[in-house]
């Protein structure tokens, strides 16, 4: 035992060695490149471009792309992909610039890069790290072997608000399943060599707090107090930086009245200084420029304060390559402050390899072998599969027969365009797979009618505002009447009705905030009128964000959330429904029953007055609706059924180096077997800060046969129950707590204890 012990303490010392090693070679490398380098050199390595190509995120396209790379003015191109593009713009940089420096090359790889998985949001309620970790090495493989080595991705803004659009590309309003899936994604990219060629550097975004923009609308503003931030809002960001990522993108609200991209608090004291981090930071698109309408200044100015802050490259604006010179001859910015951005952005190009060999990356061999493989398509349909939620499942309406007559209604069911959802930036949809053509390739020998039934929307400028920069969604040439009738007819003739509603896929994402959340008015008069036919009917929604659907809950017999489940959409959906998959999802963010409940969330705190039943009055409620969500975090359906036993404590009190367990017996009590995510939750009775309500502390995914049990076990620690206080000092306290365990936020069996030191 000794000397395995004496073995692994040497291997560390090894390895920290071979790292302290490296770390000094690349210092040297770039110290001695950086004593060439004239200041503009230095300050062209901090201006990240784009040449256009469709870039779908702002209006802004970079001019003169080519001269400036020839003159050693641009240190990185976003927006293009493909290995004949990217060798021809790195050719420019290493062959004809004056000291040879290679360009980085980055893209927005949100959930996938040809191979596209269900949106983000989608994507967190498999609950399976391992899976979530798997999809970005799939997207890493594929990037690079698309010339590509840094993707815009992961986005770990807690976000509570539907409302707001980018809630599609995060992980769900818990600071604690947003850290494990923030730590398994920079994982997956980047793996355990950055200078492999099938790996590529993570930047997590947005830093920070832009998930909580007031009023659920894009780009707003944003205020909370710190002990919230560290509490709610920080971990998944300081997850990602533990896990090593290798940037940071800043985000576009202020914090504390400073915008994240001018703000020294933020990207210095805390993000470098108490977190650590070394890599490099880059600003969101034209952020820095968007300072001047914050009321922080002029270009000048707010270039200034952005480095100043310790913004290392300036993502489109050109405010540091234009402005920077004249700044430091005013004294404004420091030569030190120029050298440190450029040298961290030097730093990363060393750890991809670019110094190395800047065609690494760049193989025209690889796209055929390693994109939008048979094997990449299948984890795509699986992980889809996993995502998915059922909502509602009365009187065992799913899984679908394979046999007799099923009508497919809805403008979703027969629609390439939409499968891929939000941010599938270099994603084909031509590729991707409907829900008609899943059907028919699962549902065997099942007869098939198909009625679009309405349009996405009716109004046509919504239509063109939801696609600005493409093809507005599409409006049926036929009146609504007669497309509902079409559908009426088609249901009339069939045993059970199946009916794919929800958003246009850029309803949600970026730029995409709604006022309601409703399903638009056709959609909704074409589920009423297929109820009234009386036929079993099966709903799939297919949406980015938490939709409010009372009225649908309480019509519709079975409801699937498929959320956009990306390139093999319509099988993974045929499989689910079909039962070749027994689904297994459970929601990461909660359904309010009207915009008017929003913010909801399940780690709320009580107030003084909190409503638990009874004479309402004088009481925090609402007159005219529940305080709870329709569905609660945590919560999926399976075709079977499970069971939960009375939670058993190894012990009552928790000590210092002393944890205790908590056991619970879960059973499928169902007729097939299925996966049930055991949750573990965590109250603080008493602390010196009001702390929520639950906080979601551990979970397990298990997998049951019929009449199977299985003892599932949490051990919880005295770091368990460690909070941020008033002094932001993560600290634990003595006194009760009560354990949850159960299938979701809601339904859960409970136990008491305490901690001692």
């Amino acid at each position: 035992m000794r000397r395995t012990v004496l073995t692994i303490v040497t291997l560390s010392f090894l390895l920290q060695a071979t790292a302290q090693t490296s770390d000094a070679k690349m210092k040297a490398y770039v110290a001695s490149l950086m004593s060439k380098m004239t200041l503009d050199e230095k300050i062209g390595q901090l201006n990240l471009v784009t040449p256009g190509s469709g870039v779908p995120t702002g209006s802004v396209v970079s001019r003169g792309v080519e001269d400036n790379i020839r003159k050693g003015r641009v240190g990185g191109l976003f927006g293009i992909f493909g290995p004949d593009k990217i060798r021809q713009a790195q050719t420019l940089a290493v062959k004809e610039s004056r000291l040879h420096i290679p360009l980085i090359f980055g893209l927005d790889v949100i959930h996938g890069h040809k191979t596209i998985f269900p949106v983000p949001l989608g994507l967190s309620c498999s609950w399976d790290t391992t899976l979530i970790e798997r999809t970005a090495r799939i997207a890493a493989i594929e990037a690079s072997a698309d010339g590509l080595c840094w993707v815009y991705s992961p986005m770990v803004d807690i976000a509570r608000d539907p409302r707001w659009g980018r809630i599609a590309e995060g992980s769900g309003e818990d600071p604690y399943l947003g850290s494990k899936i923030a730590r398994a994604m920079v994982k997956g990219y980047q793996g355990t060599d950055l200078s492999k060629d099938n790996t590529v550097m993570a930047c997590v975004k947005h830093f920070a707090l832009y998930g909580a923009a007031e009023a659920g609308r894009d780009y707003n503003t944003t205020d909370m107090s710190r002990i919230r931030m560290y509490n709610e809002y920080l971990p998944p960001y300081k997850a990602a930086v533990d896990a090593g990522v290798g940037s940071v993108m800043s985000s576009f609200n202020e914090i504390d009245g400073i915008p994240a991209t001018g703000n020294h608090w933020l990207l210095t004291e805390l993000l470098r200084n108490k977190w650590g981090f070394k890599g490099f930071v880059v600003s969101d698109y034209t952020s820095v420029n968007e300072m001047i309408a914050h009321g922080m200044g002029d270009l000048s100015t707010v270039s200034a304060l952005a480095l100043k802050a310790g913004l290392d490259m300036d993502m489109v604006g050109e405010g540091f390559l234009t402005t920077l010179q004249n700044s430091l001859k005013a004294g404004k910015v420091t030569p030190k402050e120029i050298n440190d951005a450029c040298q961290r952005v030097l730093e990363a190009k060393y750890k991809l390899g670019l110094f190395d060999d800047p065609f690494r990356y760049i193989n025209e061999s690889r796209p055929d072998k390693e994109i939008l493989t048979a094997q990449n398509r299948q984890a795509a349909r699986e992980t889809a599969a996993r995502s998915m939620v059922l909502l509602k499942n009365e009187r065992q309406t799913l899984p679908l027969k394979k046999s007799g007559t099923i009508a497919l209604i809805g403008p979703l069911a027969d629609n390439h365009a939409e499968m891929l959802g939000t941010w599938a930036v270099s994603g084909d949809k031509t590729k991707s797979v409907s829900i008609q053509e899943g059907f028919k390739n699962v549902a065997g020998s099942v007869q098939m009618l198909f009625a679009k039934g309405s349009n996405i929307t009716d109004d046509t400028a919504f239509a063109k505002r939801i696609s600005p920069f493409g093809k507005p969604t599409e409006i049926d040439p036929r009146t609504p009447e007669v497309m509902i009738q079409e559908a009426v007819d088609a249901a009339g003739k069939a045993d059970v009705v199946v009916a794919v509603v929800g958003e246009a896929a850029e309803m949600s994402g970026e730029s995409s905030s709604r006022t309601s959340l409703d399903l638009p008015g056709s959609q909704r008069r074409l589920i009423e009128a297929l109820v009234k036919t009386g036929k079993p009917l099966v709903v799939v929604l297919m949406n980015g964000r938490p939709l409010t659907i009372p009225w649908l809950d309480e019509q519709a017999p079975a409801i699937v959330e498929a959320w956009f489940a990306g390139t093999e959409a319509g099988n993974a959906i045929a499989d689910v429904l079909f039962g070749s998959y027994n689904p297994s999802g459970k929601l990461t963010t909660s359904f309010p029953r009207n915009v008017g409940q929003i913010p909801i969330y399940y780690n709320h705190k009580n107030t003084g007055r909190p409503y638990e039943g009874g004479n309402p009055k004088f009481k925090s409620d609402y007159l005219d609706v529940d305080n709870s969500p329709l569905y609660p975090f945590g919560y999926g359906l399976s075709y079977t059924t499970f069971t939960y036993d009375t939670i058993q404590l190894s012990q009552n009190t928790i000590r210092p180096g002393q944890p205790i367990t908590a056991t619970v017996l879960v059973k499928n009590t169902g007729n097939m077997a299925g996966e049930e995510t055991v949750q573990l939750y965590i109250r603080d009775l008493v602390g010196s800060v009001t702390r929520p309500v639950k906080e979601l502390k551990g979970f397990q995914k298990i997998k049951l046969n019929a009449g199977e049990m299985k003892k599932v076990e949490f051990t919880i620690s005295e770091n368990d129950l460690r909070f941020y206080n008033s002094e932001l000092k993560y600290v634990s306290e003595p006194g009760e707590f009560k354990l949850f365990i159960g299938t979701n936020s809601r339904d859960v069996k409970e136990a008491g204890f305490r901690l001692e030191k």
